[in-house]
């Protein structure tokens, strides 16, 4: 006999017919399973009833109601409540109370399923806080288990703050509030920011009714435009305009905030409401003028950046906050109109010298032309009178050729300095806009900074050789090159021009002379000091007639030679006997 056995007696009174027979103290086996029986609840198979939590684990969760065996629901029916535990009393729907393997079968989400409309109608009646699961994203925001049923939350109702990141909330319980149900299709929407809201607008509330300008809050950067930045003040939205962002000019508000970034800000103003307010960054922080170098003045030189160009003239930022204008007429010593796009461009480093500065005004205005020296200081040692150049053709005018020697030095050409032969009627005649001319000086106007300029006296006056060539009287080929109205225009050699009047072109025949026409011309008037030379075709063969015809005439006149010959004192009489007379009478008549 073993150690284990060889103490134990067997009971003495034990009853082993009872034993045998099924029966215990005179009660039969049919009154044992009635009572039995009665122990335990009736289950009646699709409805719903209330279990208690036996055990959790990650794939299954027991429950006891009550009946012969327990049943088991699997866990994803409870990933809406994270903090179930053994203990805790849900609904559960008898889906078999007895299976196959005699297994109780049980659904706690059918059973939330069928009191979950009942539920979800209640809580949006009494505007009542419910618990839900963020099951996944969807278009347009999430899906929410609510009681069972697939609720929809829009992006927009998830906070108050613009949401960036939808995954951050998957797989969060949280609050909501009903806030629409379409009965018809069953559709529920909820709200977490209605929460948000209440709370907000408690707080909204006290912060309005406390707010005065300059007043310094503590916010968040809510959202950023291409205008300005929306700050959130606790509940409250400030609008911080881009011109108060920074003392320096800025053209993206991102370089200066950044979303979600808390900031400090002063109240700059509001509407009597207090709906609009007007926030300022800049005004943090004392003016950049106020902290410009005291010792600085005009005609110091300076560095900076190009912020802004314009045609009139460009900004320059020396230093955040402060800066100068370059009118465009200090940008070169030109006097040309031009652009200030045709010297600088934004994001130019440059160095400028300070021409005026108003601290109190906060204004500068600065020069770039003034690192160059002034052209017109040293005109007269550069360009003195007489000296030759070569210039570039500026523009015209009906008087004459206005020319650049060099950026800031101009002058002009008077028409009549052109040429000394050719009769030019508008300097495009002559030369073209761009095109290089040679010059003379011909006079300095220091004051107005304009130099007096010659072409036509590179070369030396023809018109001195003309004089003994063109003499009255003379003939000369010429060409007809213009038909005027009040005579023509004749090409001679030298490129010298004459003009003839409509009556000097009448040719031998009669007709006309046209233009085109190469004829002998004679020359009738010739005037140096206005370089007038005056033409006739008609007195080319005018006047061999005429003195063909006088000579005619006087052969007429003249005596025959076997005439008798007449002695007569008178007729005789020369123009010197006929002075000698005159004087003899008037010493007569003076009583000589």
């Amino acid at each position: 006999m073993s150690e284990l056995t060889k103490n134990v007696q067997p009971l003495q009174d034990f009853n082993w017919d009872e034993f045998e027979n099924g029966t215990v103290a005179n009660v039969s086996k049919e009154e044992l399973d009635k009572a039995y029986d009665e122990t335990l609840n009736k289950v009646s198979e699709h409805q719903v009833v209330d279990g208690t939590v036996i055990s959790v684990d990650k794939k299954e969760v027991v429950v006891n109601i009550g009946y012969k065996s327990d049943g088991i629901i699997p866990a994803s029916e409870f990933r809406y409540n994270p903090d179930l535990k053994a203990g805790d009393t849900v609904e559960v729907y008898v889906e078999n109370a007895e299976d196959k393997k005699g297994q109780l079968v049980l659904s706690h989400k059918k059973a939330r399923m069928s009191k979950s409309w009942e539920r979800v109608n209640a809580a949006l009646e009494a505007q009542e806080v419910i618990t839900g699961y963020i099951k996944c994203r969807t278009k347009g925001g999430m899906i929410v288990d609510v009681f069972g049923i697939e609720a929809f939350l829009p992006g927009s109702q998830i906070d108050v703050h613009p949401i960036r990141d939808y995954d951050q909330f998957v797989g969060k319980t949280m609050e909501f509030k009903v806030v629409k149900i379409n009965q018809e299709f069953r559709n529920v929407v909820v709200s977490h920011k209605a929460l948000i809201e209440q709370e907000i607008e408690a707080q909204k509330k006290e912060i309005i009714g406390k707010l005065e300008k300059g007043q310094i809050l503590e916010g968040i950067v809510k959202n950023i435009t291409s205008y300005g930045v929306f700050v959130d003040l606790g509940g409250v939205d400030g609008l911080i305009h881009i011109t108060d962002l920074s003392w320096g000019r800025v053209d993206d508000p991102h370089k200066v905030v950044e979303l979600d970034q808390k900031i400090n800000v002063v109240i700059l103003d509001f509407d009597d409401e207090k709906k609009r307010i007007a926030l300022g960054l800049k005004q943090l922080t004392p003016h950049p003028w106020d902290a410009l170098d005291a010792n600085l003045k005009v005609g110091d030189h300076v560095k900076g950046k190009v912020v802004v160009i314009a045609d009139y003239g460009a900004f320059v930022e020396i230093q955040p906050g402060v800066e100068g204008l370059i009118h465009v007429s200090e940008m070169s010593w030109s006097q040309h109109l031009r652009s200030a796009q045709e010297f600088l461009k934004v994001g130019d480093e440059i160095e400028a010298v300070i021409l005026t500065l108003d601290r109190d005004e906060r204004k500068m205005s600065l020069g770039i032309k003034q690192l160059k020296e002034d052209p017109w200081e040293a005109i007269e040692v550069k360009y003195p009178v007489g000296s030759k150049h070569t210039a570039k053709v500026r523009n015209f005018t009906n008087f004459g050729v206005f020319v650049e020697l060099e950026e800031g030095v101009d002058g002009l050409i008077h028409i009549s300095d052109l040429s000394w032969t050719k009769k030019v009627k508008h300097p495009s005649e002559f030369t073209q806009v761009g095109a290089q001319i040679d010059v003379v000086v011909l006079d300095i106007d220091k004051e107005n900074r304009r130099l007096s300029l010659g072409h036509k006296q590179l070369e030396e006056n023809p018109w001195d050789v003309f004089e003994d060539k063109y003499t009255v009287g003379s003939i000369h080929e010429g060409k007809i090159t213009e038909l005027l109205e009040k005579g023509a225009v004749v090409s001679l050699a030298e490129n010298v021009e004459g003009f003839a009047t409509p009556k000097h072109l009448q040719k031998e025949d009669g007709s006309q002379a046209q233009a085109g026409e190469t004829l002998p011309f004679k020359v009738i008037e010739f005037n140096k000091d206005s370089k007038r030379i005056i033409l006739s075709h008609s007195r080319t063969f005018e006047d061999p007639q005429r003195e063909e015809k006088k000579a005619a005439a006087k052969k007429a006149r003249a005596p025959k030679s076997d005439a008798p010959k007449i002695e007569n004192v008178a007729a005789s009489t020369t123009l010197g006997d006929i002075d000698v007379l005159a004087e003899l009478k008037a010493k007569m008549e003076k009583g000589e």
